[in-house]
């Protein structure tokens, strides 16, 4: 009996010790203690890299931890979906992109989560944009010069992608979408087998992630006839934008984002954008995005969940015209 008694006295202090520290936790400024973010790809590429950027100048802001998890799987809705079910109270974040919180949904009923109702839209984070490559034995210099190949040899130009389903993918259906075109899509079992294929002439065309593209372009093993935003890089500088080559429905990037599962505190989701917002408008931080062949976004904090929401609409749109499913 003594020991029954000692053994729930033992449980009504642990209780008791759990309760006051939870109270005092919640009294305390956010964040109280470190923070997960979540990156839904493996260590190494630009997401992760991203991440730990910004956990990094993120942490020292906040006077933090910022522990970056990897939990990559299923096109991103491993760790999408982990992140959609933690507690909603700022301490699991997650680096979202086009293809976590657009792509990956409209392409699946069954990653297990709403891209919109489920997650808080924080901040933009970066913007990775494509490059239009052809190989030189196509001997086109211009969009306008590619259109009109392409157009008298109708349905004998291919383009290469990293799968079916994939941002490189979809981005040549939206060229067809954009030029009333039909060029052929060949898929691979990744980017660098696609880009590889490209620089054989096995295929003519790719859209690849500007930081790579810009390699091939330098060395002369590709041709770059547009970057898929309004706006030039400093990688291509010489490299035409969708706007001025008259194709503005052409724009797409591989976007970034913060974000957390669906209402999370209101202290603490304007506190991640504050300081988000800080870090990612410093030059310091711009240098950083430069060297991943990355950009800031032209979209606030503010403006950030109307236009994730209708990334998702348009992404779906285009996928359910083209009758496009994943492998």
């Amino acid at each position: 009996m003594k020991t029954l008694r000692g053994l729930l006295l033992v449980l009504v202090l642990f209780d008791l010790a759990a309760g006051a520290a939870h109270a005092s936790e919640a009294s305390a400024p956010y964040p109280a203690r470190p923070i997960q973010l979540v990156v839904p790809y493996p260590p190494g590429g630009s997401a992760d890299v991203l991440a730990r950027t910004l956990g990094d100048y993120l942490g020292r802001a906040m006077k933090q931890s910022i522990i970056v998890s990897n939990k990559p799987g299923a096109g991103t809705a491993i760790g999408a979906r982990a992140v959609a079910q933690s507690p909603a109270d700022g301490y699991t974040l997650m680096i979202g992109t086009v293809s976590s919180h657009a792509m990956n949904p409209a392409l699946s009923r069954s990653v297990g989560y709403d891209p919109v109702k489920d997650f808080t839209a924080i901040a933009p984070l970066a913007t990775i944009p494509f490059v239009l490559l052809v190989h030189p034995k196509l001997e086109v210099r211009s969009m306008a010069e590619l259109i009109d190949v392409a157009r008298k040899r109708s349905g004998a130009l291919n383009y290469a992608s990293a799968g079916n389903g994939t941002s490189n993918h979809l981005a040549g259906e939206l060229f067809n979408a954009a030029t009333g075109l039909r060029v052929g899509h060949v898929p691979y079992k990744g980017s660098a087998p696609a880009l590889n294929a490209l620089l054989a002439g096995e295929v003519e065309l790719m859209f690849d992630l500007i930081a790579t593209a810009a390699t091939q372009v330098k060395a002369g093993k590709a041709n770059a006839l547009v970057i898929t935003t309004k706006r030039r890089s400093p990688l291509l500088p010489d490299v035409s934008s969708v706007d001025e080559v008259g194709l503005p429905t052409l724009e797409l990037s591989a976007w970034f984002g913060l974000f957390a599962p669906a209402g999370i505190p209101a202290d603490a989701r304007e506190s991640l954008a504050r300081e988000t917002a800080k870090i990612v408008d410093s030059e310091e931080f711009q240098g950083r995005l430069r060297n991943m062949g990355a950009m800031g976004m032209d979209v606030t904090a503010a403006r950030f969940p109307g236009y994730v929401a209708a990334e998702r609409d348009r992404w779906a749109q285009l996928i359910k015209a083209a009758a496009i499913e994943s492998d």
